[in-house]
């Protein structure tokens, strides 16, 4: 069968392409100096996606952050938003409930996989079921979960409230409540203003819960990457379970702990969608951190400027603590 030539055209182009590309790849195995163009060929489209929907955003949210006005609109600030920002006591308060929640979810769900993740690697039967159950929590969308997690806390009318009722415990605000957490544990010692309110705790509750099941997952995997003839020896060596954790397993899974310290460290400080679903958007100074003031910033005052400002300067937040994570935390990493 012959077919017309303008359609033979493209396949026979095609094929010239293939048949560069694989005399330069085996031109480029002939010496090391020969493979930067046919390197750049391959990377060229990876590095158009990125540097369009990755790098260009990023120069032009710092380009918005030099202009003041409504809308970007205004005129040239220079650093006038920078400076705004450190002077902005709403700032400084949104930055708190970020370092309180930070603070208060990532070792507290990291401890809290782990013991899991260690009792779930011990099993022999229903381990599969269990990581299933789990992890389920995980990939359950957080704006759904968030629901429910308002209607058991919501009100004097909330499901937990009339437990708390029925067993004759006077009930709380839980979501709407701003005193910190510490002046009602200490019956008012404490001042309200310190510590995290009961609001952003149930938030965190609701983080440790939601976020748990992806940690119990990779601790799982790091466990079960431990060489099982370390764990006889030492146990030969007469070293009894607390030994072996703190000896063996903790120094062998310290690239597991040390990836999730990074990633939930990014995870918090980059948190919105429990923070907006379980408060129903409400800017309450006590539930507000820097991403919901970011957010209230460009949509409900329409300061693309000073939004834009605020932004970066949450990215170099977070870039300096992964550095300094690095340069700390990593150097007690032991890779086999």
């Amino acid at each position: 069968m012959r077919f017309p030539c303008n359609v033979l055209r493209p396949l026979n182009g095609l094929d010239s392409l293939l048949a560069w590309l694989d005399d330069r790849l085996e031109r480029s195995a002939r010496g090391p100096l020969r493979d930067g163009p046919t390197a750049f060929l391959l990377l060229l489209p990876a590095f158009l996606i990125v540097g369009a929907f990755g790098i260009l955003p990023i120069f032009s949210s710092i380009h918005l952050s030099l202009y003041g006005g409504q809308h970007g609109q205004g005129p040239f600030v220079g650093l006038g938003n920078y400076l705004r920002a450190f002077t902005d006591d709403a700032f400084w308060s949104s930055f708190l409930v970020t370092l309180y929640y930070a603070l208060g979810t990532i070792p507290a769900t990291m401890v809290l996989s782990f013991a899991v993740a260690y009792g779930l690697n011990r099993l022999v039967f229903g381990r599969g079921l269990l990581r299933t159950a789990y992890f389920l929590p995980y990939v359950t969308s957080a704006v759904a979960a968030a629901m429910i997690w308002r209607a058991l806390l919501g009100g004097e009318a909330g499901m937990l409230n009339n437990a708390l009722a029925h067993w004759g415990i006077p009930v709380q605000r839980w979501l709407l409540e701003p005193r910190g957490v510490l002046h009602l544990l200490t019956g008012g010692f404490v001042p309200a203003a310190v510590g995290p309110s009961l609001a952003l705790c149930c938030v965190m509750a609701f983080e440790i819960w939601h976020g748990s099941g992806f940690m119990i997952v990779i601790f799982l995997a790091g466990l079960a990457a431990v060489p099982r003839e370390l764990e006889e020896a030492a146990r030969i060596d007469g070293a009894n379970t607390r030994q072996l954790l703190r000896n063996v397993t903790l120094p062998l899974l310290s690239p597991t702990i040390f990836f999730l310290l990074i990633v939930s460290t990014i995870k918090s400080f980059q948190s919105f969608n429990g923070f907006y679903a379980l408060t129903n958007g409400r800017q309450m100074p006590d539930t507000r951190n820097l991403v919901l003031y970011i957010y209230s910033t460009f949509y409900e005052r329409g300061e693309l400027g000073y939004g834009a400002a605020v932004a970066a300067l949450l990215s170099l937040a977070i870039v300096v603590l992964t550095v300094v994570q690095w340069r700390f935390a990593g150097r007690k990493v032991h890779y086999e």
